[in-house]
């Protein structure tokens, strides 16, 4: 254990973990805060959008301790992120933790920058993706403004953080090319990774044979992409199942639901606006499809796609390129190709074989790349805490 995590007289300081939204802490991080419960350490989880029942079952489960914090997530009010740094110098002053880590854009920015307020000894920042500002497409002046401001503030930040990690090597060389970051301090960590033990491998699922993309109803998560191609194959082969999965969003590039509806209406996919467990409906799917040229990290659903035995069908970009093997475990399409998209959908309609050959693979890589103990255990490690 590094010094800096104990007081003079003995016991461990905490460590705080700052994320943008608590529903979201047990979906992706819950591995995370399990080995940091196993190891002893004194754990606060500083979040906004906490509901008593999710507050209960983290703390019952990982024995971290909940603290809510203010936080307006895609919007751009100086007054309101003032407020967010003000509150997280204030609880970082008066739990006094050894060490902060952030998760996601604006904890990265106003997590680091209100730990170094309140000297906290260790400071570190895990970047899961560049988001809609980095996303390469469709320009306008709101969006060049905040890449601007948002490149300015990471600067800063990160000049104030111990280690910057980052899930994929593309980010991480535009961040160190673009001078936000020091080589030095900069890690590749790899997809954040899924429980395998909670992911087991699923039989291959070939009647109907069925594609399924799971993700927020954003354009640049290629859902137009995976609609229009669900036309066009089904025209050719219309046995074939698509299913969609993923509730409605509020950002810049979200899809409308007379959209989606329009899509059930016409009979080329299926919808299912929520799930609080997606694993049924992996265990129906064939192949795991995700056309995104959004600027994931390395994308969580296909990582759990790979667990359960599932080929996958991606786009050729940062962090999604991370999932698939060409040929092996899946195809590589250049992004808002859907004709790409549509062949590669029709190369494994037409060689069925390569659903359980693939997939099988799939789970040979995540078991490789992507356990979450392996991947937490060298998190830790580059923080310090075997």
């Amino acid at each position: 254990m590094g010094g800096d995590l104990r007081f003079s007289n003995g016991p461990k300081k905490g460590v705080a973990l700052i994320f943008p939204y608590a529903p979201a802490i047990l979906l992706f991080r819950k591995a995370l805060l399990l080995s940091l419960a196993e190891k002893g350490i004194r754990v606060e989880v500083l979040a906004p959008n906490w509901t008593p029942a999710l507050r209960v079952e983290v703390e019952k489960m990982t024995g971290a301790k909940t603290l809510d914090y203010s936080l307006e997530r895609t919007g751009l009010s100086p007054l309101a992120d003032l407020q967010t740094l003000v509150t997280l110098t204030t609880a970082f002053v008066r739990l006094r933790p050894g060490m902060v880590i952030t998760f996601q854009p604006k904890p990265n920015v106003y997590g680091i920058l209100a730990a170094a307020l309140a000297r906290v000894p260790r400071r570190y920042a895990v970047v899961e993706g560049l988001g809609f500002a980095f996303t390469p497409g469709e320009e306008s002046l709101k969006k060049r403004l905040v890449r601007v401001i948002l490149k300015g503030l990471y600067w800063l930040s990160f000049s104030l953080a111990h280690k910057v990690f980052f899930l994929n090597p593309d980010d991480l060389e535009e961040f160190v090319s673009g001078g936000l970051v020091s080589r030095k301090k900069a890690v590749l960590l790899g997809g954040i990774g899924v429980p395998l033990e909670d992911w087991p491998p699923a039989p291959p699922h070939l009647e109907p044979l069925t594609f399924t993309l799971i993700a927020r109803l954003l354009r640049e998560k290629g859902v137009r992409e995976f609609a229009e191609a669900a036309r066009r194959v089904k025209a050719l082969h219309p046995e074939t199942r698509f299913l969609l999965i993923g509730p409605l969003d509020n950002n810049p590039g979200a899809i409308g639901e007379e959209e989606v509806r329009a899509w059930v209406k016409e009979g080329i996919l299926e919808w299912v606006p929520w799930t609080e467990d997606v694993r049924p409906y992996l265990r129906q799917t064939s192949v795991y499809v995700l056309p995104s040229y959004y600027r994931e990290g390395v994308p969580r659903s296909t990582q759990e796609a790979m667990a359960m035995a599932r080929p996958v069908i991606t786009t050729d970009v940062p962090g999604c390129r991370e999932t698939v093997v060409p040929g092996v475990n899946g195809f590589l399409v250049p992004p808002r190709d859907i004709q790409a998209l549509v062949e590669a959908m029709e190369r494994l309609i037409l060689e069925p074989s390569l659903v359980e050959k693939m997939g099988k693979e799939s789970r040979r890589l995540a078991e490789e790349r992507f356990d979450s103990r392996k991947v937490n255990e060298r998190f830790l490690r580059e923080l310090g805490l075997e």
